[in-house]
């Protein structure tokens, strides 16, 4: 909001976004979001167009983590679930708000994804096959989007010093990515132009392998991030 932008901000508690962000006023909304609840992502995107009228950026941040591995045997309902928390709530999301980002001519889709979505270093199955078809939603949703206007980037990062990394003894908080960091990442990616369009960014803590730099038909990929302490494998 320094920036000049207004939020609308989706959550499956609006007394936590409160607890957070403070009450809501004219450049902050809140509303009830479930990414496995269509009526919740229908009311959501109804209130923000009565609030402010237009929707010029959206951020797909939901995740699901939960280890369904391969290796183990498969939890298909858990299995089922991550599909639809990982990749169907962002697909859903991004039909209902198309119409207006394409309206405005410059719309932004930030999907954050994983670099478990570009590689896989595990045998979470339940977590790669989601995060990779997120991806292929992103490249669909970026040639849709392209002639309206409408830019849809990645970002990609390994662990971020959340509760969803909170598993892992691998990394200590300090050296995974801290989630500032990502927002920052994904304001850029919003006000970047139209015609300086960076369709990918892989982030990467201090003790993860450094990724391959690769190339896409409508740009490149960013690596952020040193290089790693030898022996490092990392599982995000």
């Amino acid at each position: 909001m320094r920036r000049g932008f207004r939020l609308s901000l989706g959550a499956r508690s609006v007394e936590k976004l409160e607890a957070t962000f403070g009450f809501q006023n004219e450049s902050l909304h809140f509303a009830r979001f479930e990414a496995e609840d269509l009526q919740t992502m229908e009311e959501w995107v109804s209130t923000a167009m009565i609030k402010f009228g237009r929707i010029d950026g959206l951020v797909n941040n939901a995740g699901d983590g939960t280890r369904v591995a391969l290796a183990e045997g498969i939890d298909y309902e858990q299995l089922e679930r991550q599909w639809k928390i990982n990749a169907g709530a962002p697909l859903r999301m991004i039909m209902l708000c198309l119409p207006q980002l394409a309206k405005s001519g410059s719309g932004r889709i930030v999907n954050i994804i994983s670099m478990s979505g570009q590689r896989v270093l595990n045998s979470f199955v339940g977590y790669n096959m989601t995060k990779h078809a997120l991806s292929g939603l992103t490249k669909t949703a970026q040639h849709v989007g392209w002639e309206s206007g409408v830019r849809t980037m990645e970002i990609c990062p390994g662990y971020v010093a959340t509760k969803m990394s909170a598993w892992t003894d691998e990394i200590e908080d300090d050296g995974k990515i801290q989630p500032e960091h990502i927002a920052e990442l994904v304001r850029q990616a919003i006000e970047r132009p139209n015609n300086a369009f960076v369709p990918k960014i892989e982030v990467l803590c201090i003790q993860q392998p450094l990724a391959v730099r690769s190339r896409s038909k409508v740009g490149g990929s960013i690596v952020y991030g040193p290089k790693p302490r030898p022996g490092c494998q990392c599982a995000h």
